[in-house]
């Protein structure tokens, strides 16, 4: 892992557009490196479309095939720069730690989808962050109708995978559903 952690820092760095695998994904993932943690990386995604998309946190330990840079890095720098879209300036979410990262992207962005990948990789949850633990993330849904659920669920946060926040499906929901009636963190032991 250190050599993946010293080409992720140079691609943050220089600004190099990387491409990667995860096992829980058929595809890769297309990016900017915007911030490295102790286990966790935040990428400012460019889709398929090749346009900027959100951001999405991985665990450093499931990347695979990492190519710094883009073997295409050259074609889709050209169509973002004659799209005007710029690198996302880094937002204000620390990957430090994964309750950190759940609390301050919760702060940042309206909706956050964490990805249980071990469990189940075709689900993802999405929602606000209702309470958080040391080892447990309570997060009230929004659902693919844009309703809101009624209570929290709760989640372990050793079985996350992955976070996104501030793409285009989030803001979807957002914008249809808007924000549930009363949300407030709870904090214990954040670390």
């Amino acid at each position: 892992m250190p050599q993946k952690r010293s080409q992720l820092a140079l691609a943050l760095h220089d600004e190099i557009l990387v491409k990667f695998t995860r096992p829980f994904e058929r595809g890769s993932v297309n990016g900017y490196v915007i911030d490295i943690g102790p286990r966790f990386f935040l990428v400012a995604l460019v889709s398929d479309g090749v346009r900027f998309n959100g951001f999405q946190c991985f665990r450093l330990s499931h990347v695979r095939r990492l190519q710094v840079p883009n073997e295409y890095a050259a074609f889709s720098e050209a169509a973002l720069k004659k799209r005007g879209e710029r690198i996302p300036k880094k937002p204000p979410v620390v990957v430090s730690s994964l309750p950190k990262l759940l609390l301050t992207a919760n702060r940042a962005f309206p909706l956050v989808t964490i990805h249980r990948e071990l469990i189940n990789p075709d689900v993802c949850h999405i929602g606000r962050v209702a309470g958080l633990s040391k080892d447990r993330v309570s997060l009230l849904e929004i659902g693919p109708d844009a309703i809101w659920d009624d209570k929290p669920e709760t989640y372990r946060l050793n079985q996350i995978t992955r976070v996104d926040f501030g793409g285009e499906y989030e803001e979807a929901l957002h914008l249809v559903g808007g924000l549930p009636k009363a949300n407030k963190p709870r904090n214990r032991n954040v670390s």
